[in-house]
């Protein structure tokens, strides 16, 4: 898994991307709930880098799986990439971004769940949903 600089835009994304993959899949629900958050521009990312990052991830995803998606992120990886988010105010804004898309679809899955409680736990701060 590529290695981002800490508290950068592209670690801050990346956490994002597997936000929108919890449920197992991202869905245009989930990707208009971040354009209407303007998500990528106040991580300091055009619309476009954001993309790269998250294809990036995937095809990270596919190469650590054997090129098999298995539906998961494994708690390993999930832990590398909270890890790589340190800045109390960026890790805000991401939470609040991750709850903003991940309820857009109506519904809270349960790979949604897991990774808000994960990332509630690795940042000290209290579930909103």
């Amino acid at each position: 898994m590529k290695a981002y600089s800490i508290n950068s835009p592209e670690a801050a994304a990346r956490v994002l991307a597997m936000a929108m993959l919890a449920d197992g899949q991202y869905s245009m629900t989930e990707i208009r709930a971040l354009d209407r958050q303007q998500a990528p521009e106040r991580l300091g990312l055009s619309p476009e880098a954001f993309k790269a990052v998250v294809d990036d991830f995937c095809q990270d995803l596919l190469l650590a799986g054997g090129g098999q998606w298995t539906g998961v992120v494994d708690p390993a990886i999930r832990d590398q990439l909270m890890g790589e988010v340190t800045d109390r105010g960026l890790q805000d804004l991401i939470l609040l971004q991750c709850e903003t898309l991940m309820l857009s679809d109506g519904h809270l899955a349960d790979g949604e769940v897991e990774l808000l409680d994960a990332l509630s736990a690795a940042w000290r701060r209290p579930v909103l949903v």
